[in-house]
């Protein structure tokens, strides 16, 4: 509870508006659980009466960080916690860690709990938050970063990504050198900016070759295992299967891997799988998995060295920063065979 420097005290202007003094101190610190007529009444008196705020105290770094995903059930979240958890371990911060499954009920609960616990800070991954509660933390004065934001980034959110179409170009450039002229694609959700981005450095890349892109080469995925599973079987199914196979994600690569051993296909020998995202496991696996290597420890320590930035008012250097990606080139591609050119397995 703040008192003015004026002539009236917030206890005078709740006994004037007829409520209790918790519920001006809340108009006065700009919380929003206030109804709107009390909120105008209490407003309007606090205007008549010529009462002035004190200046907020100005904070030199955060105290809590809300890192919000969708979902928690992948090994992608758990390298993003691991990068965001390092830097705010090292500054002092306590993060509290959400999941809004994109579900309305489920984001204003989540808007209501940090609200309640005064979070200074938000980190948003891959998720999409209703505009209006986009301007409730505006309207609170809490600083907002998105990590591979699901649509077209907005100028006033600063944005933290990895360079998808450069890394779906390589990954397609690989298996062209190596011979593949029928390459698979199991995309991402179209909904979201990275796995656009992938599709569109796949088609980049047969474009430049001088290869035509055949839809029906490109099957739907949402980056978990089950659908390359049965992206990897659709395209299997072809009348010209194709001799090598781009997932827009490793988890998707290691559901087409196991599709293609439940038929009795052998991996890079039948057909090359591609991954993207590098998650440890990969390495293990058999065989181990060629992918595009995104930073995404480094996104989640870019993303709350950022949230610090604008806690202290200081300027961005850039509101949209894409941090590299690299082909990591494991045992899971090879040379076509001589005579499958063409395709077919």
């Amino acid at each position: 509870m703040r008192e003015g420097r004026g002539k009236v005290t917030i206890t005078e202007i709740a006994r004037e508006a007829g409520v209790s003094v918790p519920t001006v101190s809340r108009v006065v610190n700009g919380r929003s659980d206030v109804a709107p007529g009390t909120r105008a009444r209490v407003e309007d008196l606090l205007h008549q009466h010529g009462y002035r705020r004190k200046p907020a105290v100005s904070r030199t770094r955060a105290a809590l960080l809300d890192l919000v995903f969708n979902d928690l059930d992948s090994p992608w979240a758990v390298e993003i916690i691991r990068g965001v958890e390092e830097v705010a371990h090292a500054a002092g911060i306590g993060t509290v860690v959400s999941a809004i499954h994109n579900r309305s009920g489920d984001a204003r609960q989540w808007m209501t709990n940090l609200r309640a616990r005064a979070s200074d800070g938000v980190v948003l991954v891959t998720s999409v938050l209703e505009p209006v509660l986009h301007e409730e933390l505006r309207r609170l004065g809490v600083p907002l970063v998105v990590i591979d934001p699901a649509g077209s980034p907005t100028l006033d959110v600063p944005t933290v990504g990895a360079t998808n179409w450069a890394g779906g170009m390589a990954a397609t450039e690989h298996l062209l050198r190596l011979g593949h002229r029928r390459i698979g694609f199991v995309a991402g959700p179209p909904r979201l900016l990275c796995s656009r981005a992938r599709l569109h450095g796949y088609r980049a890349a047969l474009d430049r070759a001088g290869i035509a892109v055949d839809a029906s080469l490109i099957v739907p995925g949402d980056f978990y295992q089950e659908s390359g599973f049965t992206g990897c079987n659709a395209l299997l199914d072809l009348a010209e299967p194709p001799t090598a196979l781009f997932a827009a994600s490793d988890q998707m690569a290691m559901g087409a891997v196991e599709a293609l051993r439940r038929r009795g296909l052998r991996v890079p020998e039948d057909m090359s799988v591609v991954g993207f995202d590098d998650l440890p496991e990969v390495r293990w696996s058999a065989p181990p998995l060629t992918t595009v290597r995104q930073p995404l420890a480094e996104m989640g320590k870019l993303a709350v060295r950022t949230v610090l930035k604008l806690t202290r008012g200081e300027e961005l250097d850039s509101p949209r920063v894409e941090l590299a990606t690299e082909l990591v080139v494991r045992s899971s591609t090879a040379p076509v065979p001589a005579g499958r050119r063409g395709g077919g397995v």
